[in-house]
């Protein structure tokens, strides 16, 4: 019997995929198709997939073309799956021509030509479109005016910033002046907003109030009462609003976060976030902050999210402790917090003018999980036990440092109708209530 594999994401079925299936089979007796798991195609950049893995294989079942349908979850995956399947021809598309060459030392390989005209990228891009305007100053919107070209049917709408000279080029070309935010409003679908935290509220409010979706990176507003009311009116006109954090979607960090709640480690009873940069503050001129967020809204909703997604936001009480910067009494150049649980207890550093090792540590009762700084941003962490011997390393690639799966998430909900969001509304109302306890000095010392 002669045995043939081939592999793809099949996503949206089409007849370019049965042709193709069919095209496979006849190549010998026996088809086995491999069917990518989602978070392999996250690690490789392949964004916007629609369907879930189990939508996809029934699918590629009800061809009733594959004799034997696997799933492909990682790496070096192909080489194993033909030893361990015996298998006689791998055969692909011809777009990927020359790719899997290297498997000719285990098998013959055929490139198939596709059929044109169609292709699940072409039927998302019709199907689907987004219009997204970028709002703020932070040149953090570089990042996402180029991320948003890996997301299918996703473009930029325009630019409403008070100072572009952070910007690049081609956002400078399109930034308008703040006075003008209603204009990008109205001819966008969703905004992201990136303005200073104390006019985030205000720059949620106009947006939603003209039908936008909004993304406000965390936190979207530094009053409890103006969340709730933010929240009351998105319900109200039907949008979305969500929290820009992009770490809550670095495959790193999303891994490690359901590997510590699996019990790897065993009970949790410690969490130690540590998020600091001098990079700014140094670089000030003449001394300014007023163009800077302060350390409490620039680091904190990154270095309580760890926090929160581990231990929860029901905690018993918490301590705030925090470095002002002379004559200027809510510009936090350090600021710590500890955390209180009745099984457990936290720390957060967070520091726009003091330095410290920017990593993560969760501590169990049977080992721990470490992340070296820059621990936000990260591709890599450890699982450590008291035996050296047991320890693992876990190592997954860095795409756009979050933002990607981020802008994918935020499109898929508003085009579902159904949160796919990481931060939920208890984590975001708890971020801004930290963050309202520091303005109002609420259980807090000075340092």
């Amino acid at each position: 019997m002669r045995k043939v594999i081939t592999y793809g994401t099949y996503d949206l079925l089409h007849y370019g995929h049965i042709r193709l299936l069919q095209r496979a089979k006849a190549l010998g007796d026996y088809l086995i198709v491999g069917v990518t798991a989602d978070s392999f195609d996250q690690a490789r950049g392949k964004l916007n997939v629609e369907q879930s893995l189990m939508e996809r294989i029934e699918g590629v079942r009800a061809t009733g073309i594959a004799d034997e349908i696997i799933v492909e979850e990682y790496e070096g995956q192909k080489i194993d799956d033909i030893r361990r399947l015996g298998v006689d021809v791998f055969t692909v598309g011809s777009d990927w021509r020359g790719k899997f060459d290297y498997l000719k030392e285990y098998c013959e390989v055929v490139y198939l030509d596709r059929t044109k005209g169609v292709s699940s990228t072409e039927l998302r891009s019709e199907s689907h479109s987004l219009r997204l305007g970028l709002v703020g100053e932070s040149s953090i919107l570089n990042k996402v005016e180029r991320e948003s070209h890996f997301v299918n049917g996703m473009q930029i709408s325009g630019v409403c910033a008070a100072n572009s000279t952070r910007l690049t080029k081609s956002l400078k070309q399109m930034a308008m002046p703040m006075e003008r935010l209603d204009e990008l409003a109205e001819g966008s679908d969703a905004l992201y907003i990136i303005s200073k935290p104390r006019f985030h509220y205000q720059h949620v409010r106009l947006a939603l109030s003209k039908g936008c979706h909004v993304m406000c990176e965390s936190p979207i507003a530094i009053r409890p009462a103006e969340l709730q009311e933010l929240r009351a009116l998105a319900q109200q006109k039907g949008c979305l609003l969500v929290d820009g954090l992009k770490t809550a979607f670095s495959m790193a960090y999303f891994r490690l976060v359901l590997l510590a709640k699996s019990g790897i480690i065993g009970q949790i009873v410690s969490v130690d976030s540590t998020c600091t940069s001098m990079a700014d503050f140094e670089t000030m001129d003449d001394g300014d902050v007023k163009s800077l967020w302060n350390s409490i809204n620039a680091w904190g909703p990154t270095g309580l999210l760890p926090i929160f997604q581990l231990l929860g936001t029901d905690y018993s009480r918490k301590l705030i402790a925090t470095r002002l910067l002379d004559g200027v009494p809510d510009f936090d150049t350090f600021t710590k917090i500890s955390f209180f649980y009745p099984h457990a207890v936290a720390s957060m550093k967070v520091g726009q003018g003091v330095k410290s090792e920017g990593e993560l540590i969760v501590s169990g009762t049977k080992g721990y999980i470490y992340v070296p700084a820059p621990w936000w941003k990260t591709d890599y962490f450890e699982i450590r036990y008291e035996n050296p011997a047991d320890n693992r390393r876990y190592f997954y690639q860095l795409d756009g440092e979050g933002i990607r799966f981020e802008l994918v998430s935020f499109m898929k909900a508003i085009q579902t109708g159904q949160p796919m969001n990481y931060v939920d509304e208890a984590m975001s109302a708890a971020i801004v209530s930290v963050i309202s306890d520091f303005y109002e000095r609420k259980d807090t010392i000075l340092l």
